[in-house]
């Protein structure tokens, strides 16, 4: 696998150079005060041009030192971020120290004053690197934790996050930071699932596909060794073999239609459908189940539902699924019923421009043996079959709601379960109308 890498170079837009807004800072700077100098002591031409002298070769001295320093990178060579403000703040204090020694040199007219100033000077450089020390350690903490928070993060522990203190470039660095974690965890979490998911597709899938397979090559062993001579029996295991085929064919159909799901590759074939119809041929074909059964098996749809844009097939394919389920875990004398209105805004109708997007609700809710608590939040997850043995005959594939979770999101609806063990299921699903 190849990986490309991209660094920040000079003709990116960060980093930049701040020495040009440093300079032309630097010459705001005299020429403010020559302004200020002038408006307040209204000098002569002589003295206007003495202290434009000064205050130029101060600020040349200054601005020299600092491009010294930049282009040294002496800043930058040491050890921490506290150092280096340290260095900027001693360096400033330097300079200040020497403009206003000499001006306080040209100004004062005894030794006394002058060393006094210089006095202050010294005592108000100090002041001032104590207090930049004190704000460079701040920092300098602040972007350790940081520091610290990343390397966990490298070591795998994705769950760091850190404390978000102030407004100031370091809290919105903190902010991004989180937010990074947080899409790192999200992503790690999908990658362990999808793991998960293909160790249970190779174990479970394995298992449903093993044993019609071997009840197949038993049937055709016997066959063909001459076992079964009786033409009843004969056509009895063809038809258990018939029935093996189906479910393996089924099986496969689902794998490949729930990989198409997953890769957002379904196609659907949109066009505006008789909800209605879906229903009620749903209802036809599980009828004589429903009375083997001993379950009453009926449904409704209010009106204003019909038409809707959808995939006929794929709805009746949801349709099944539901309905078949409800069918197979609802005992004799039970009910099963189906019914579709149109959305409320409660149900799943959100505003669009103002106005309420037209949806329709489809609900089938039985009175079988509903579903435990513990396994209502994986009902619409791949593979997964609330019976502990797994076994096809009781949970079919595994793959039926999965599929018709992916059926409704790709039409751009939502599907839910409400349930509660010997209180009965109600699954629900919604569909744009157009």
């Amino acid at each position: 696998m190849i990986t490309t890498s991209t660094n920040l170079t000079a003709s990116d837009p960060r980093p930049r150079s701040h020495y040009p807004g440093f300079v032309g800072g630097v010459i705001l700077v005299v020429a403010g005060t020559l302004l200020l100098f002038f408006a307040l002591m209204r000098p002569g031409q002589e003295d206007l041009r003495n202290m434009a002298l000064f205050l130029s070769i101060t600020a040349l001295v200054t601005v020299v030192a600092s491009l010294l320093a930049y282009k040294l990178g002496l800043l930058s060579r040491l050890p921490s971020l506290k150092w280096t403000l340290m260095g900027g703040y001693i360096l400033s204090s330097i300079l200040t120290f020497i403009n206003v020694w000499m001006t306080a040199r040209l100004m004062f007219l005894n030794q006394h004053d002058l060393t006094l100033a210089t006095v202050l000077l010294v005592f108000a450089a100090a002041m001032a690197i104590v207090f930049g020390y004190f704000l460079a350690s701040t920092l300098n903490d602040r972007i350790n934790v940081l520091g610290t928070a990343a390397t966990r993060i490298a070591a795998g522990d994705l769950t760091t996050r850190v404390e978000i203190a102030g407004n100031d470039e370091v809290a919105d660095l903190a902010r991004v930071f989180n937010s990074m974690a947080a899409q790192l965890q999200a992503a790690d979490e999908k990658r362990r699932q999808a793991e998960q998911m293909r160790r249970n597709l190779v174990a479970w899938a394995g298992h449903d596909l093993r044993t019609p397979l071997a009840s197949v090559r038993a049937i055709v062993e016997a066959l063909a060794d001459g076992v079964v001579e009786d033409p009843a029996t004969e056509a009895r295991y063809l038809d258990t073999a018939k029935r093996n085929i189906q479910d393996l064919s089924g099986l496969i159909d689902d794998l490949f239609d729930m990989a198409q799901l997953d890769a957002g590759g379904l196609a659907l074939d949109m066009q505006p459908n008789t909800l209605s119809d879906l229903i009620s041929d749903t209802l036809e074909s599980f009828s004589s189940l429903a009375a083997q059964k001993g379950v009453h098996l009926d449904g409704a749809v209010a009106p204003g539902v019909d038409p809707v844009v959808c995939d006929a097939r794929q709805i009746a394919r949801v349709l099944a699924n539901l309905v078949g389920n409800a069918l197979r875990y609802t005992p004799a004398g039970g009910h099963v019923r189906v019914t579709a209105a149109l959305a409320t805004r409660a149900q799943g109708a959100p505003p669009i421009l103002g106005k309420p997007k037209s949806m329709v609700v489809v609900t089938v809710e039985d009175t079988g043996e509903g579903i435990r608590p513990g396994d209502l939040p994986h009902v619409f997850s791949q593979f997964y079959r609330a019976e502990k043995s797994r076994s096809r005959a009781t949970g079919g594939s595994g793959l039926g709601l999965a599929i018709a979770k992916g059926i409704v999101e790709a039409h751009g609806g939502q599907i839910r379960v409400e349930s509660a063990p010997d209180l009965g299921s109600r699954f629900t699903f919604t569909l744009p109308r157009g």
